[in-house]
């Protein structure tokens, strides 16, 4: 994995929550966002699991979880899909949180109550797993 692919591989990301977008536009349930997108993944050819446990480890042992992302992409991309009407910190702090938790170097919050998903709409984060990367 490098950061060009993960780069690349964002840039799908978000343009296929795009074309989501500009089908239904904004206001409807984060469910349903959810379900469109995994089709739109499929269709573009996008490797994703929806909805992984997050595994927890405390202090050497694996704890039981339900904690869930809503997509973990090429098990490096972390996606956390919002239908607010605009991105809190604590949104920030559980996508940073995912990433850490399950090593994934990148991540990418999207919010499809806006206008432009682009523009408004998406915050993409690294952490000290994507800096070893390879360019």
């Amino acid at each position: 994995m490098t950061k060009t692919h993960l780069d690349l591989l964002t840039y799908k990301i978000i343009g296929a929550a795009i074309e989501v977008h500009k089908n239904l536009g904004p206001g409807l349930l984060e469910s349903v966002y959810q379900t469109c997108l995994e089709h739109e993944f499929i269709l573009q050819g996008i490797n994703f699991i929806s909805q992984p446990i997050i595994p927890i480890q405390y202090k050497g042992i694996e704890l039981e979880s339900l904690l869930r992302c809503d997509f973990l992409v090429s098990n490096n991309i972390v996606i956390e899909l919002k239908s607010v009407e605009s991105i809190k910190p604590i949104f920030q702090a559980q996508l940073l949180t995912y990433m850490k938790l399950l090593e994934a170097p990148k991540g990418i919050l999207i919010n499809f109550n806006c206008k432009n998903i682009f523009k408004e709409g998406q915050q993409t984060f690294v952490n000290e797993y994507f800096k070893p990367l390879a360019d």
